[in-house]
């Protein structure tokens, strides 16, 4: 059987649900699937996290490096986003190059945490237009079962509120927590049939009509959203979709992240 008609079959056999009232795997439109997070699981790294969205399995290591700074801002570190879509997380991903859809997702986390303005970045500085603290935030998808980005978003939240800071005695730098005010989180949703959809799965994702990823701060504010797919929403769809994201993204936050603290 070929492709074609398997993924049609699949589309039809996601629409019949929906209009059931129904999602393949039980649960409710505006649920998400079990959530776990686990930080400092890599010892090499300043900081890491692997966070499971159901049986999607993401972990991040936080690396920091002395590096020049930028010319236009010479008291602030750095940030840099990176995501490897390993070839044993799906039959669709190769070994090689990274692809357009890892730079993609990576852009959205990137774009969370900077935004959000999550580290302060004046703090990382160590010689004012010498010398700064670079943070490299590497993501590694160990499976996908759907939404990626979601995932990687919180797990690259987590581990940066893990990460310390080593010092640099040379230049007079003290060993400090990663200076964190901000914890962005994202959440997507996706429209089948017109019906709205959290936390989707991978079955879900291909066969959805459209999907917006909205990153919202701890105060409810947005820092990032990221559309994808043919179809059109009005804007009071859109306001929708976010006030679910901005709903849904405080539990998450409240759920997942209170209990390791904002230092900054």
């Amino acid at each position: 059987m070929s492709n074609e008609i398997l993924s049609a079959l699949k589309k039809d056999y996601i629409h019949n649900l929906i209009v059931e009232g129904k999602r393949a795997d039980g649960r409710d439109f505006k649920e998400m699937r079990g959530i776990s997070v686990k930080t400092n699981v890599i010892d090499k790294a300043e900081g890491s996290a692997y966070v499971k969205y159901g049986d999607t399995k993401i972990l991040v290591g936080i690396k920091l490096q002395k590096g020049t700074p930028f010319p236009d801002a010479p008291n602030s570190g750095i940030i840099m986003t990176g995501m490897e879509l390993n070839p044993l997380a799906s039959p669709d991903f190769e070994a090689g190059p990274p692809r357009e859809d890892s730079i993609e997702m990576s852009r959205i986390v990137d774009r969370g945490i900077r935004e959000s303005k999550c580290i302060d970045l004046e703090k990382m500085c160590i010689r004012e237009g010498e010398l700064v603290w670079m943070i490299f935030v590497d993501i590694s998808v160990i499976n996908d079962a759907g939404n990626i980005v979601d995932a990687s978003c919180l797990a690259s939240i987590a581990a940066l509120m893990t990460t310390v800071v080593p010092a640099d005695e040379a230049n007079g730098f003290k060993s400090i927590p990663l200076p964190i005010r901000n914890t962005p989180v994202g959440v997507t949703v996706v429209s089948i049939d017109n019906t709205l959809i959290l936390d989707p799965t991978l079955d879900e994702e291909i066969v959805c009509d459209t999907k917006l990823t909205v990153i919202t701060e701890k105060d409810g504010a947005l820092s990032g959203m990221q559309k994808s797919g043919a179809e059109p929403l009005l804007p009071e769809r859109v306001i929708e979709m976010v006030n679910l994201a901005r709903e849904k993204g405080a539990e998450i936050r409240e759920r997942y992240l209170s209990h390791l603290s904002i230092r900054g």
